[in-house]
């Protein structure tokens, strides 16, 4: 049956995120260091010797998120080494895996990308403003306690280039139609890359629609577009670009 968005070899990538950013990494995109830790090896090792370990080599501000999931839930800023156990308990809660990453302070973006005759093409990046800096649940879905600019309030140079990191992860993890990539960009201009989504959110406070407003675009317009080629296609399941 046809359908719009990317292979289920592909969503399996991107939804992934240590895989992810290890493809994105050997594209040459940066991604902030982190260390990806099975709920086993916690418990069998012991959750002292362990969480010392990865304090010593990335060091902190970290932040802990389950490796597999979305909208920030299991998801903790950790800045002090007694706050590292409770939030690794929150990842546990949602993966098995748990990643602990280098928190990139910064610029919020994400990047928008739609194929319009399977050319993909990057909307404005959005700049992303929660009250409290942070990008969770409740500040993702409950309309009007984020602000977004559109485009963010970056130079038109590190724009291109978060246009070029959302452009990046479409074509190596293989999506298709349609994906939004989230960026921090630090203080020097450099965007980092955090995760892909391979089916962005079309809520009333999702990025996607805000960002195909702000390029002057219908959100029907769009999916009626991505409709008719998903119907033009037919059944084809095969992964695009490197991964076919």
């Amino acid at each position: 049956m046809p359908f719009v968005g990317c292979s289920a070899a592909a969503a399996r990538l991107a939804f992934d995120k240590p895989i992810a950013k290890t493809l994105l990494e050997k594209a040459g995109v940066s991604s902030p260091s982190s260390i990806a830790l099975p709920h086993s090896t916690f418990r069998e090792l012991g959750a002292g010797p362990v969480l010392d370990a990865v304090v010593a080599h990335l060091g902190l501000p970290l932040i802990v998120k389950p490796t597999k999931g979305g909208s920030a839930l299991g998801a903790s800023i950790v800045r002090g080494s007694a706050e590292l156990p409770a939030a690794m308990v929150g990842a546990f809660a949602y993966s098995d895996v748990a990643l602990m990453e280098r928190l990139i302070t910064g610029t919020e973006v994400a990047v928008c990308v739609y194929e319009s005759d399977g050319e993909p093409i990057s909307l404005p990046p959005v700049e992303i403003v929660p009250p409290d800096g942070i990008y969770h649940y409740s500040a993702r879905y409950t309309a009007g306690v984020t602000e977004f600019f559109i485009p963010a309030r970056l130079t038109d140079s590190v724009l291109d280039a978060c246009r070029s990191v959302a452009l990046t992860a479409h074509a190596v993890l293989g999506l298709r139609d349609w994906s939004r990539t989230d960026l921090m960009v630090d203080s020097e201009g450099c965007p980092w890359f955090l995760e892909v989504n391979a089916a962005p959110g079309m809520t009333e406070t999702s990025l996607f629609p805000q960002a195909l407003s702000a390029a002057g675009m219908s959100l029907g317009d769009i999916a009626g577009q991505l409709i008719r080629a998903a119907i033009a296609r037919g059944s084809d399941d095969r992964p695009p670009g490197p991964l076919n």
